[in-house]
């Protein structure tokens, strides 16, 4: 009985083996299929994190400049990388510069 039950035993573990397997190519997928190249993305970290800055002025253009696109549309969180946090002060100053004319508000062509 010791031996049918260690058969059973090396049986089911090589067959959980290529289940594994099988899963681990499924989830490894980082070769795009059409350049076969692999894709790795940077973490993206909060500027004034990084500086330690928690004023943000409205006055200051030069830096409220980095976080406005060409047309006047204030950049998203997701693109330029800031927390919650300084996003939401970002977008109040921005709102602010626009109000006494420092900054565009959206230019359409």
């Amino acid at each position: 009985m010791d031996l049918e039950n260690t058969e059973n035993f090396e049986n089911s573990a090589e067959e959980e083996m290529k289940a594994k397997g099988d899963k681990k190519a499924h989830f490894n997928k980082e070769v795009n299929e059409k350049d076969g190249r692999k894709k790795f993305f940077k973490k993206k970290v909060c500027y004034f994190c990084k500086n330690n800055i928690d004023v943000l002025d409205y006055k200051d253009i030069k830096l409220l400049k980095r976080y406005v696109k060409d047309s006047g549309k204030i950049i998203p969180k997701r693109l330029n990388g800031t927390c919650s946090k300084h996003q939401r002060l970002v977008t109040k100053a921005i709102k602010r510069a626009r109000n006494i004319a420092l900054l565009p508000y959206e230019t359409r062509y």
